[in-house]
């Protein structure tokens, strides 16, 4: 988390926040698609965006060699290129299926790259972003693969594959994951159960934050919780195509229908 909070004064200016894109999943042609409408997503919001935070699993794989990066994703990186040319922030975090992203955003576009978790300050509100995952209680198993996954050691040794191969058993298991199967609706409310907002609670108790957002759920949520206190979860783009703007005055999930 950076030492300072990044603070924003809006004015008549909006932040975007949007999450689990997974480019490439479940196929080529279907995530093309997807892209194309992301694009129109950008196109819209960048008229008065003070900042766009996308918010983890933005790629349904993605892992940076020292000289190579997966192949695709032209029309994307280029939108968001052109974006910063105009000067518009874009903040960039790492989810479960991005995690290995390191600095080729940052170098070759201006875009920072979070691999957990930061606090903003919008008028005066304190907001908590972050991808989610392996955060709150339960999911050890997950939380067990992340360790060895981020471990310098296993991420020196998965280089030694060529890219071409590498790739291709890194989205052989991408490919059985729950987004990657479109499978609609499979999400439910859990309740109490709610993992995410359970670790917003633990929080808050700790710290106070005006709002906290986060993605990875794949279910849009605006739960309350403290007295003044609000968990929004983004959703994803496979099937629901879901956002949160937050202005001056509030803070709104909106669907695109672009």
């Amino acid at each position: 988390m950076p030492s300072q909070p990044i603070n924003y004064t809006l004015g008549d200016k909006k932040l975007y926040f949007a999450s689990d894109f997974h480019l490439g999943a479940p196929n080529e042609a279907i995530s093309k698609q997807r892209e194309q409408k992301i694009n129109r997503w950008l196109d819209q919001v960048k008229k008065d965006a003070a900042a766009i935070f996308l918010v983890g699993d933005i790629f349904d794989f993605w892992f940076e060699y020292k000289e190579v990066i997966p192949k695709g994703f032209i029309p994307f990186i280029s939108k968001i290129h052109q974006l910063r040319e105009a000067g518009i922030p874009i903040l960039f975090f790492t989810g479960n299926h991005d995690l290995w992203m390191k600095d080729y955003f940052t170098k070759e576009l201006g875009i920072p790259v979070y691999h957990h978790p930061i606090e903003i300050v919008v008028n005066n509100k304190s907001i908590l972003i972050g991808h989610g995952d392996g955060l709150g209680p339960g999911d050890r198993s997950y939380k067990f693969l992340k360790k060895v996954f981020t471990n310098p050691l296993a991420k020196w040794l998965f280089r030694w594959f060529h890219p071409d191969l590498g790739i291709k058993l890194a989205k052989a298991w991408s490919g059985s994951s729950r987004i990657s199967n479109m499978e609609k609706n499979e999400n439910h409310f859990l309740g109490e159960d709610e993992w995410l907002w359970q670790y917003c609670k633990e929080v808050e108790e700790r710290k106070h934050h005006d709002l906290y957002i986060f993605g990875h759920r794949h279910l849009p949520l605006e739960l309350e919780v403290g007295k003044n206190s609000t968990y929004y979860n983004l959703g994803e783009w496979v099937s629901q195509y879901t956002y949160l703007e937050l202005s001056e005055s509030q803070a709104i999930l909106k669907t695109f229908e672009g």
